[in-house]
């Protein structure tokens, strides 16, 4: 039963997406048969180390879409603070919904079911214009990060 409403939800969202086009990322289908995964290209945000750059991912939705959260996964190699060496994006959205274990997140920081594929690139799209460099995925790009002039 959930994953046929999240299906539903996600066959939406394409339908959407396809319909009103938003600047600066497309979104698919990685294929036609599994509304699950996603293939989306975001494009280097203007005025900053990533213009004019086209970078590629994969989203992987769970079968109780939107109650969880999807995994957002660059496939092209990007240098960055809050994506880890291998190409997982860590965003507060992304993070499971609730209390953080840490402390670090305001549970309203985290997954809200609220959010859409629209939100969560446009999340990653602000990610790249302003990294979180006080919570690393990738301490190596965070100290690259805070000694550019």
């Amino acid at each position: 039963m959930a994953a046929s409403q999240a299906s539903l939800l996600l066959q939406k969202q394409l339908k959407d997406l396809c319909k009103n086009p938003v600047a600066g990322f497309s979104a698919g289908l990685v294929d036609e048969t599994n509304i699950f995964e996603w293939s989306v290209t975001i494009i280097g945000p203007p005025d900053t180390l990533y213009e004019g750059g086209f970078f590629n991912a994969i989203m992987s939705f769970p079968s109780n879409y939107p109650n969880s959260p999807p995994t957002v996964k660059f496939t092209t190699e990007i240098w960055h603070p809050n994506v880890y060496p291998d190409g997982r994006v860590c965003i507060s959205i992304l993070h499971p919904p609730g209390d953080d274990p840490n402390g670090y997140e305001l549970a309203s920081e985290r997954w809200m079911p609220v959010h859409t594929v629209e939100s969560i690139v446009l999340s990653i799209i602000s990610m790249l214009s302003s990294p979180n460099d006080e919570s690393p995925a990738n301490v190596e790009a965070a100290v690259s990060y805070l000694w550019v002039p």
